[in-house]
C-alpha cells in the first residue's frame, strides 16, 4: 500500500481489518497517523463507522501491539481520566507526519521545509534544587541519590518522613524546579506532590499532628493528592501563593500559578477545596476550575469539559485540546528550556489538537506541527522561532 496516497476507502478496509485483529503493525500505524492527523482539521467521517467505539479498541489495541515491538511507552495511572493515555502518548512515536490536503489524501509536502541551525534543545528530565533550613543548596538529578535527616531522594522523587521530635519548632524547606525539569515529592505527612518545569515549593521538614498542615506554591504548577485529614487528628490541609488560600480536607488538585502568566488555575480532580483569594470564596466540586485574575483579583469558577488536558503533564504527556500555537510553545518552552520568538505574528493563534509524548525530541514535535499546517520555523541553538 502506498503511504503517500492513501484514499477514504483504503481506510474504511484498514478499519475494518484493525476490528477483525488482521492488521499489520505497518498498517497500525498507518491507520493512527489516519485518525489522528484526520481528526486536527476534518470532522469524523461517519462512513467510518462509529467514533467511540473504533477510537477506545484502537487505542487499548495500538499498545498492546507496539509493547510486542518493544516502544517505550509512558507507564498507566489509576485514574479513569488516564485510561487511554498511554496509547494517545503513542501516536507521535508511531505518527508518519503526514499532511491532508482537501480530497483527503495523505501527502509530504516538500515545500517550506523546517531550518535547523543547531539544535542544542533537549527535552526535560527529573531534576531539581532543594534548599535546605540552614540555605544549603543540594542539587537532585536523575541517576543521583541524596540522604538527609528525614529525607531521602533516589533523583527522581524524595521522600520525607515524618519525625517524632517533642520540640514543635518547624522548619522549612524549599524544592525549586527549573525550566526543562520536574519532581515528585512526599510531605512527611503522606501528601504527594507533583512540581512541573519552573515551579517552586516551600513546606515543612515535619508537619505538628493535629494542627492544620501549610505548604506554599511559590509559583509554577503542582499537582497534590493530599493525605487525609483523618490519618492525621482531623488537621486541615492549605496551600497557599501571593493570590489565593486553598483549604482542603483531603483531595486531588492542579494548580497553575506561573509567573509569567495573568490567571491562577484551580481545578479539583476529586473531594473537595475552598479557595479563597480575600475578596471571593468559593467551594470547588470535582470537574471544576477557578480562575483568579492577578491584575484584578476577580475570581470565577467553571466547569472542565477535558480535565484529562489539564493534568496530563504530571504523566508524561503534553495534551492541548484547541489551543493556540502561542499558548503551546509557553508550555514547551518551559519543558525544553527553550527561548520562542514569533517574527510571523500570523501564526501565534493558529489552534491544534493533540498529544505529545514529553520524551519526545523538539524537532519531533515541531515537524508534527509544521506538517498540519505548513507552519515555518528554525531552530538555532536554545531559540525557536517562528517566520
Amino acid at each position: 500500500m502506498d503511504h503517500n496516497d492513501v484514499n477514504k476507502q483504503d481506510f474504511q478496509q484498514l478499519i475494518e481489518k484493525y476490528l477483525d485483529g488482521e492488521t499489520t503493525l505497518e498498517e497500525v500505524k498507518l491507520l493512527v497517523n489516519y485518525y489522528e492527523s484526520f481528526q486536527q482539521s476534518h470532522e469524523w467521517v461517519e462512513d467510518l463507522g462509529p467514533e467511540d467505539t473504533i477510537k477506545n479498541r484502537m487505542l487499548i489495541n495500538i499498545l498492546e501491539v507496539l509493547q510486542e515491538e518493544d516502544v517505550k511507552v509512558v507507564p498507566l495511572y489509576k485514574r479513569n481520566i488516564f485510561k487511554y493515555a498511554v496509547a494517545a502518548s503513542l501516536i507521535l512515536f508511531v505518527a508518519f507526519n503526514f499532511l491532508f490536503n482537501k480530497t483527503n489524501r495523505l501527502i509530504i509536502s516538500p515545500e517550506d521545509q523546517p531550518v535547523i541551525v543547531n539544535n542544542n534543545i533537549k527535552a526535560g528530565t527529573d531534576k531539581a534544587t532543594l534548599t535546605l533550613a540552614d540555605g544549603t543548596a543540594v542539587i537532585l538529578e536523575k541517576g543521583q541519590n541524596y540522604i538527609g535527616a528525614n529525607l531521602e531522594s533516589n533523583g527522581e522523587n524524595i521522600v520525607y518522613k515524618p519525625l517524632n521530635e517533642s520540640d514543635p519548632e518547624i522548619t522549612y524547606n524549599y524544592l525549586t524546579i527549573p525550566r526543562g525539569g520536574q519532581y515528585h515529592i512526599k510531605l512527611s505527612d503522606g501528601t504527594d506532590v507533583w512540581l512541573n518545569s519552573e515551579t517552586q515549593l516551600k513546606y515543612p521538614v515535619n508537619f505538628i499532628e493535629g494542627e492544620t498542615r501549610t505548604v506554599e506554591l511559590v509559583y509554577g504548577e503542582a499537582y497534590f493528592d493530599v493525605s487525609s485529614s483523618k490519618e492525621h487528628k482531623g488537621a486541615k490541609f492549605r496551600v497557599l501563593n501571593n493570590t489565593q488560600e486553598i483549604e482542603v480536607l483531603g483531595t486531588e488538585f492542579n494548580i497553575k500559578a506561573y509567573k509569567d502568566e495573568d490567571f491562577v488555575y484551580t481545578t479539583l480532580i476529586e473531594g473537595k477545596v475552598a479557595v479563597n483569594n480575600a475578596e471571593h470564596m468559593e467551594v470547588l466540586t470535582p470537574n471544576q476550575q477557578s480562575i483568579v485574575n492577578i491584575d484584578n483579583n476577580e475570581m470565577h469558577v467553571e466547569a472542565v469539559t477535558d480535565l484529562y488536558s489539564v493534568v496530563a503533564w504530571k504523566n508524561g504527556v503534553f495534551s492541548f485540546k484547541d489551543m493556540s500555537l502561542k499558548r503551546i510553545m509557553k508550555v514547551l518552552s518551559r519543558w525544553y528550556d527553550a527561548d520562542v520568538i514569533f517574527i510571523n505574528k500570523d501564526v501565534e493563534n493558529e489552534k491544534f489538537t493533540g498529544v505529545l509524548g514529553k520524551e519526545q525530541t523538539i524537532e519531533e514535535i515541531l515537524f508534527t506541527i509544521y506538517n498540519t499546517n505548513k507552519i515555518s520555523y528554525e531552530i538555532n541553538n536554545k531559540a525557536i522561532i517562528f517566520r
